[in-house]
C-alpha cells in the first residue's frame, strides 16, 4: 500500500492544447507590437502604438481612398510581351507568371476613374508586391494612358506610388524610355492647367521617383516612408561619408523642400478632396 494510504500511482490528465490558427496576428516591423490583425485592418493597417504605416496594396489603396463603389477599372488586360525575348537565371515570362500568380494583379500598376468625397478623378497606383513595382512598358504605357485620359476628359489626376523598384531590366531600354514619356505626358497635363497631386508612399525609389512620382503640383508622402533614386547603403559606399540620422525619409525630404506635406492615412482622403477642390 502506498504512503497515507494514496494510490501508488496517479493519472494526470494533460488538456490538449488549442491551435491558434494562421495569420491572427501581426508585428509591427517598426516598434515590434504584436497586433491583432482585425484591429489592423479597422485602423487602416496603421500601427496603434507606434503610427508605422505597413504598405498597402494597389487594390487596398484604392479601397481606402476612393468612394466605395466608385471605381472603374482601365487598361486592366495590358500584359508584357517579353519584348527581348529575356532568358537569365530565370526567363522572363516564367517571372511574369509568378509574379502575377502570387499578386493577382497583371502587372505592377492599377489605373482607373472613380470619386473622391463626390469629386471625379483619375487615379493610378502603383504596387511594390509586383516585382518590387518596377518600371516596365505595361506600367509605363498605363501611366501615360491615364494621363491621357486625364486631359481627354479634364478630370484631376492622382497617382500614388509604391515602387521600390527602378527600370525593369527585363525590358532594358524599353523600361528607361517609360520615365520620359510619363514625364512628357505630364508636360502636356501642366499646359492645359489640369491638377496633378502625386502620393509617394513607402517606398518609392528610382526610376518612379525621378519621373512621375516627383512632377506633382502637390507632392505628399505618408509619414516615415523611405524616398530616393537610390538606397542609403548605396550611396555611402560611393560617396564614403555616413549619412545624416533620417536620410531618404518622408521628415528629411520635407525639411529639404522635396516634398510638400506629409499626411497621415487616415487623413489623405479627405486632404485629397480638399486640394483638388482649391487647385480646381
Amino acid at each position: 500500500m502506498a504512503i497515507w494510504d494514496k494510490p501508488k500511482y496517479t493519472l494526470i490528465r494533460i488538456a490538449k492544447k488549442k491551435e491558434i490558427p494562421d495569420g491572427l496576428w501581426v508585428k509591427c516591423p517598426s516598434c515590434g507590437e504584436i497586433i491583432f490583425r482585425k484591429k489592423l485592418e479597422e485602423n487602416l493597417r496603421v500601427c496603434p502604438k507606434c503610427d508605422y504605416h505597413f504598405t498597402l496594396s494597389a487594390d487596398e489603396r484604392i479601397k481606402i481612398t476612393l468612394d466605395s463603389g466608385t471605381f472603374e477599372e482601365m487598361d486592366r488586360l495590358l500584359v508584357s510581351p517579353d519584348p527581348l525575348n529575356f532568358q537569365g537565371p530565370k526567363p522572363y515570362k516564367q517571372k511574369l507568371k509568378e509574379e502575377q500568380e502570387k499578386t493577382k494583379m497583371l502587372d505592377a500598376a492599377i489605373t482607373g476613374k472613380g470619386r473622391i468625397n463626390s469629386i471625379e478623378v483619375i487615379i493610378g497606383v502603383t504596387d511594390s508586391r509586383f516585382m518590387m513595382g518596377s518600371m516596365g512598358c505595361v506600367l509605363g504605357e498605363k501611366i501615360t494612358r491615364a494621363i491621357e485620359r486625364s486631359i481627354e476628359e479634364k478630370l484631376p489626376l492622382i497617382i500614388i506610388s509604391g515602387s521600390g523598384g527602378g527600370a525593369r531590366m527585363q525590358e532594358g531600354m524599353l523600361s528607361l524610355m517609360q520615365m520620359a514619356k510619363t514625364s512628357g505626358a505630364l508636360a502636356k497635363l501642366r499646359s492645359v492647367k489640369i491638377p496633378y497631386i502625386s502620393v509617394i508612399t513607402n517606398p518609392t525609389m528610382a526610376g518612379v521617383l525621378a519621373s512621375f512620382a516627383s512632377l506633382g503640383d502637390i507632392l505628399i508622402a505618408e509619414p516615415r516612408a523611405l524616398i530616393g533614386f537610390t538606397g542609403p547603403r548605396v550611396i555611402e559606399q560611393t560617396i564614403r561619408q555616413k549619412l545624416p540620422p533620417g536620410f531618404q525619409t518622408s521628415e528629411f525630404l520635407l525639411q529639404h523642400g522635396l516634398i510638400d506635406m506629409i499626411v497621415h492615412r487616415k487623413k489623405l482622403k479627405d486632404t485629397l478632396a480638399l486640394l483638388i477642390e482649391f487647385l480646381s
